[in-house]
């Protein structure tokens, strides 16, 4: 079988056995994967969170199954990471912090014709069916968007709040779509491609504002009657992003720091003033089972329309190709599909 996997640090497409099983495993035959942000940072060498396994966004069929209630032929989202819910981390409220959450991952990987979930997994609800109306495609984007709901969870978003969202790649673009369907008020964008500017317009924001031309903090009091947002949301790596965000907020108010920051991040901030106008820091990172489950119900209720996202398809000898289109400026969500 083809699979797309990292070798001495670069990235091969090549034939490899397909997993074998053991008791409690399920082969899952992949039909439709995203390709996310920290799959090319991991390409890059510049993802050092988990180990570099490429592919974490799959659905697919069940081509092989050890266990009963999981059948030959069901149509399966698969998590790749799954803590124990047993650890400190887990019965003290941290569960992506579970030292078992980062040593599971799918074998050997999502982008490849067939991958196996671990018993693990399984055992732990990494594994959700899924209903027939939902699409492969909508199916891949229960871990990501199962990301975002965590995030927001964490930063407590209110409905009638105002919310900025930095950076409107795919991963933003869920958060805009998140915080309309839980009933955010004033959602504002900041975003330097003109692409995704009027990308995110379609999807729910209410104003795009682009750095290279606007300053984006005084813009935000404009919009907010001076105050700033309530929450602004870092979908953003870069830096200037975080720096954006924390001068863009209202006092009292939060900075949820969702994209991964490049390795070796330094900011230039005055930290006096989170504590002279009481802002909150709160990071985000991945999701567990309840998020993924609230995900996949939120998709099957047509709450968010994931397949607006989707602008781009390839195959898996196309993998390359498609990473080029992902990182370039006119694609929004591109998938690996069957």
């Amino acid at each position: 079988m083809k699979a797309v996997l990292m070798e001495n640090g670069r990235v091969v497409i090549k034939d490899v056995p397909v997993p074998k099983l053991q008791p409690g495993d399920v082969l899952v035959k992949m039909k439709a994967c995203g390709i996310c942000g920290t799959d090319i940072e991991k390409m890059h060498g510049q993802y050092t969170a988990s180990m570099p396994v490429l592919g974490h966004e799959p659905s697919g069929i069940i081509e092989e199954s050890t266990v009963e209630w999981l059948k030959e032929g069901m149509r399966v989202f698969a998590h790749h990471h799954v803590p124990d819910y047993a650890c400190y981390f887990c019965t003290h409220g941290s569960p992506t912090m579970c030292p078992m959450y980062r040593r599971t991952n799918l074998d050997p990987g999502g982008f490849a014709e067939y991958f196996r979930v671990p018993a693990h997994n399984v055992r732990n609800g990494g594994i959700l069916v899924l209903p027939d109306h939902v699409t492969f495609e909508e199916g891949a984007f229960v871990e990501p968007l199962a990301t975002v709901v965590r995030a927001q969870r964490r930063a407590g978003i209110r409905r009638g709040d105002s919310v900025l969202v930095v950076g409107t790649g795919p991963m933003g673009m869920l958060h805009i779509m998140l915080a309309k369907a839980k009933g955010a008020g004033e959602v504002i964008v900041s975003e330097p491609s003109e692409f995704r500017l009027d990308f995110s317009l379609k999807v729910g924001a209410d104003h795009a504002l682009n750095p290279k031309k606007d300053n984006v903090p005084e813009e935000v009091r404009k919009l907010t009657e001076g105050r700033g947002v309530d929450v602004a949301v870092v979908a953003s790596g870069a830096p200037q992003a975080i720096l954006t965000a924390l001068h863009s907020v209202r006092k009292g108010g939060t900075v949820l720091l969702f994209g991964v920051p490049y390795k070796g991040t330094v900011l230039d901030y005055d930290v006096s003033e989170l504590l002279n106008n009481e802002i909150s820091i709160i990071p985000s990172n991945a999701a567990v089972e309840e998020d993924t489950r609230e995900a996949l119900q939120l998709i099957a209720e047509g709450r968010i329309n994931v397949s607006k996202l989707v602008t781009h398809r390839f195959r898996i000898d196309e993998f390359l190709e498609a990473v080029k289109v992902a990182e370039g400026g006119e694609a929004i969500k591109v998938l690996i599909v069957d």
